[in-house]
């Protein structure tokens, strides 16, 4: 199939983008690699997957033309954006990246007449501060993140409902793995460890609980929606785990993979943080056949070792 991935050089899009590749799939990525973390970091996965055959452009969904790398899609996955709860990233961001870039590549792919769905990728930061509910549940951001990626989910569903557009949103829940974002937990503990610095730690932030979900499990559901698209065409689906850990017990693994302990430096609470999340995936299992598989010990150890020998070992932990 004829598969597009916007975000193909960031943590999932990469490994999504590579695994179609190697499943047979004629995959295009699409990324603007903005600079929110290291392009160097960014470059390193386009490599990875350019290798697999993914054939990856260079382009600003708010502002580029869209139509030579869309042309004869059959899938969108839609996972380009701007991601996390940032204090210092202005709302303009949000809005243009998350808002104006989903309108933007919505206006192109509804030009091409060979798709046959659209997924966006949205995140369970949409529920709010507590993240229990299922798909129908009143959504309660509270974040610039949360509220934009909520409305980048309704212009996609809004073009299904107003003119049968092939669309559907899949809402993520705490992703980790290899090749995961710098400044999110696990990459920046494991940093902390090897470097023997302190590790920042929010106030309270030991207690938040996550199900905290591998990037191959959310791939395998990204995959399974190519099998049945029917299926979820209109429909938001949770993906992640629903096994919860605190965010102390994933600190306290990490340590037990490396074999020593990690100095903390304290900061103030975050606003807009999530306090507990799980993913409720009933209507994955029911529609997708989804579940997830890797326990969050087997995927730590996957996320160090790539850290280790891909990350630290070439000095890209500077970037």
């Amino acid at each position: 199939m004829n598969i597009v991935v916007t975000g193909a050089a960031g943590f999932i899009g990469s490994h999504l983008a590579e695994t179609l590749a190697h499943q047979g799939h004629t995959v295009v990525g699409i990324d603007s690699f903005t600079d929110y973390y290291s392009a160097r970091l960014k470059q390193a996965n386009a490599e990875d997957i350019e290798a697999a055959g993914v054939s990856l452009h260079r382009l600003d969904l708010a502002t580029d033309d869209l139509s030579p790398a869309l042309d004869g899609v059959e899938f969108v996955f839609h996972l380009a954006g701007q991601p996390g709860i940032s204090a210092s990233t202005p709302l303009a961001d949000y809005v243009r990246n998350n808002v104006v870039a989903t309108d933007k590549l919505l206006t192109a792919c509804r030009q091409q007449n060979s798709l046959r769905c659209f997924v966006n990728v949205s995140t369970s930061s949409v529920y709010g501060r507590h993240a229990y509910d299922p798909e129908d549940a009143a959504p309660k951001p509270t974040s610039y993140y949360g509220v934009t990626k909520l409305a980048a989910e309704q212009l996609a569903l809004a073009a299904h409902r107003e003119k049968g557009f092939p669309a559907c949103s899949l809402r993520l829940f705490s992703v980790y793995g290899p090749r995961e974002r710098p400044e999110k937990l696990y990459p920046k503990l494991i940093r902390s460890i090897l470097t023997d610095t302190p590790f920042p730690l929010h106030e309270g932030s030991q207690s938040h609980s996550r199900s905290f979900t591998y990037v191959a499990d959310i791939v395998a559901g990204f995959v399974s929606v190519l099998d049945r698209p029917e299926r979820v065409i209109g429909e938001i689906v949770n993906l992640g785990s629903d096994v919860e850990m605190t965010t102390g017990q994933g600190i306290a693994l990490i340590e037990q993979i490396m074999g020593k302990e990690a100095k903390f430096d304290i900061k103030p609470k975050r606003p807009g943080d999530q306090l507990h999340t799980c993913a409720n995936i009933a209507k994955a299992r029911q529609l997708l056949g989804y579940t997830p598989h890797i326990q969050l010990e087997e995927g730590l150890k996957a996320e160090v070792d790539w850290y280790v020998n891909r990350i630290f070992a070439n000095g890209l932990h500077h970037s």
